[in-house]
Parts: C-alpha cells; sequence; structure tokens
C-alpha cells in the first residue's frame, strides 16, 4: 500500500545543473540548478527554475542568455559550493578554482572544466509561483571529446554527471546501464506476439 506524502517535490532523480550568466557589470556568475529539463525538440529548448531573489534570475532577464554546464562527477564538490553561496558578494570561480569561458554565440559565460555546455538564448519565462520557468532556445552544444560516444554524441558514461535527490537532499552518481531506450520496451510487444 502506498503511503501520501503530501503536495511535494519529490520526483527523482533531478539534474544538477551550473548555470552561467553576466552580472550588469560584465562579471561572469555561476548558480547549481536542478529544477530544469529538456521542454522541446523543435526548436531545442532547455528549462531551468528559478527564484526571483537569485542574482541568476536578473542576469538572465537582463542579457537575455544563460548557459548550462554539466558537471562531472569529479565535480561534486564545487558544483555544491557554487549553489550554495550567493554571487551577489563571493566570486564563485576563484573560489572552485574553475576557469570561466565567453561563449561564441550567447551572451553568457560557460565553465572550462566541465564536460558538457549547452548555450541558450532566453525564449520565455512563465511565472510558476516561488520559481519563474526561464525557457531557452538551445543555440549550440558544446563537448569535450573525451566524452562522445560512438555516435559521436555525448556518452552519458563517459560524462559522469551528477544526480541530485531533492527529498533526501542527496548527490548521486548514475548507475548501471539497463538497455536502449525506444527498444527495450519493444520486448513485451514481442512477448505477445509470440
Amino acid at each position: 500500500m502506498k503511503k501520501s506524502l503530501g503536495a511535494t517535490i519529490h520526483a527523482m532523480p533531478s539534474p544538477v545543473w551550473v548555470v552561467g550568466s553576466y552580472d550588469n557589470k560584465g562579471e561572469p556568475n555561476i548558480m547549481t540548478a536542478a529544477w530544469g529539463g529538456i521542454c522541446c525538440s523543435s526548436p531545442p529548448c532547455i528549462a531551468i527554475s528559478l527564484q526571483k531573489s537569485r542574482l541568476t534570475y536578473a542576469n538572465i532577464l537582463e542579457h537575455n542568455a544563460f548557459t548550462i554546464s554539466i558537471p562531472s562527477k569529479l565535480y561534486a564538490m564545487e558544483a555544491d559550493y557554487i549553489g550554495i553561496v550567493s554571487g551577489k558578494n563571493t566570486d564563485k570561480f576563484s573560489v572552485t578554482g574553475l576557469t570561466p569561458v565567453k561563449s561564441d554565440v550567447v551572451n553568457a559565460p560557460y565553465v572550462k572544466e566541465f564536460p558538457i555546455v549547452i548555450e541558450c538564448t532566453l525564449l520565455q519565462t512563465v511565472d510558476i509561483g516561488l520559481h519563474t520557468q526561464f525557457i531557452g532556445e538551445i543555440v549550440d552544444v558544446k563537448a569535450d571529446e573525451g566524452v562522445l560516444g560512438e555516435k559521436g554524441v555525448p556518452a552519458i558514461e563517459k560524462v559522469n554527471p551528477i544526480i541530485c535527490s531533492a527529498s533526501d537532499r542527496k548527490y548521486y552518481a548514475l548507475g548501471q546501464y539497463l538497455g536502449e531506450a525506444y527498444a527495450l520496451g519493444l520486448k513485451l510487444s514481442e512477448e505477445k506476439i509470440s
């Protein structure tokens, strides 16, 4: 029997993404965000949800651009720190030793050391309540060559991204490979046909 937990945020897992933006003085800033995901395939778009009190909120509205840098599990400590302190009074790049890189396609910085970067222009905002959803149209995705798989796209086992369990506030690495998407479930059809 299932127990009711109420209207809470127990969806699993959440990504651990580092959102890059420039402040009103042109200084690079980063913050960790867990509320996000792909929201459209054509045009390719990604969504993140931020509170109005965050520096990144104002930065994205001012510059109409942001990046998402996806850290590998090697950078779990840095990614957590980036989400703990405010860029209003801390240079997170200096403290973490990470390197800001100016995007060549949008007006936002990304993290050099992280294997995947998604560069976005702001397409739309949706005021939801405590959070506002920023929908970014993906202009480009950059990946370190070392994380590309045999098909020339990022391979999750090479990226080794971090995931978050929001309900118990813990970070995890990915688990075992289970099968091919859009193929594993076909076995059920094959069994019914037999």
